[in-house]
């Protein structure tokens, strides 16, 4: 019988070692098509580990990842890109030297259909690709509120709108996953507040499902439906932000160290 449901992303079994160290251990997740679900734990849980096997930086040592039903288990990075999977990092990487629109043209060179020969010679199919391209991007710079920043460089904008010029590069990749990796690292509570809004609208607008790491319990507690907690690589626990908020095995672990 059809459940309705739609699972984007399907972690099965998930094991990493790192020599003698087991990083992820029996790692299972299933995250279904609009959801926004959390990921958290203390330092060092695994947490990035996870992301890094999703987006292809590692291969896990067992286990299988899919992307709508497609076994995609150790592709290279930028074929999980060409799938359908987006990222931002923990720590800001833009590229500075660029300008804010040339950001978000750079990943928007992932749909490209031209080929380099093209590019080259500047032929005609190229640049009426390139035409559309730099408009889709100035597109998504206003849907993003970034156009006053188009022509700045990337790397002497404030850090809330770096944040959220690396949403945006993401976001030019056209994904239906987007993994975001500590989001509100380095925000003061009022860029918070302002990321938090920000997430749950583009999660509507870009019809985004959406899996985030962060330490931020305010921000996580607020916006995320789901959260699964790990410590050294083991899940110990999963519910809505008020059974992880109760949970002793949480608390102790993780929420004790410094609560909300």
């Amino acid at each position: 019988m059809d459940t309705g449901r739609h699972v984007v992303l399907k972690l099965n079994d998930l094991t990493i070692k790192f020599g003698g160290l087991v990083a992820v251990n029996n790692f299972n997740l299933e995250i279904e098509k609009g959801e926004l679900v959390g990921l958290i734990g203390p330092n060092g849980a695994g947490k990035t580990t996870v992301f890094n096997i999703v987006t292809g930086q590692y291969e896990p040592t067992e286990g299988k990842v899919f992307l709508d039903s497609q076994d995609i288990t150790g592709w290279r990075p930028h074929l999980i890109a060409a799938a359908g999977i987006a990222r931002t990092f923990q720590n800001v990487r833009l590229f500075t030297g660029l300008t804010v629109l040339d950001n978000v043209l750079v990943s928007q060179h992932l749909r490209l259909k031209s080929h380099f020969l093209s590019a080259a010679l500047r032929l005609p199919a190229y640049s009426g690709e390139e035409r559309k391209v730099r408009t889709t991007a100035m597109e998504l710079l206003e849907r993003l509120e970034l156009v006053p920043y188009a022509r700045e460089l990337a790397g002497n904008l404030p850090y809330g709108q770096q944040r959220r010029l690396e949403i945006a590069r993401a976001l030019a990749t056209n994904p239906r996953l987007l993994l975001l990796d500590e989001p509100a690292a380095g925000m003061n509570p009022e860029e918070t507040a302002r990321l938090m809004k920000f997430i749950c609208r583009i999660r509507d607008e870009f019809d985004l499902t959406i899996f985030l790491i962060e330490h931020d319990m305010k921000l996580v507690m607020g916006i995320c439906e789901r959260i699964r907690v790990i410590d050294y690589g083991i899940s110990i626990a999963e519910g809505v932000p008020d059974e992880i908020k109760r949970d002793p095995r949480v608390i102790a672990a993780y929420l004790g160290e410094g609560g909300e």
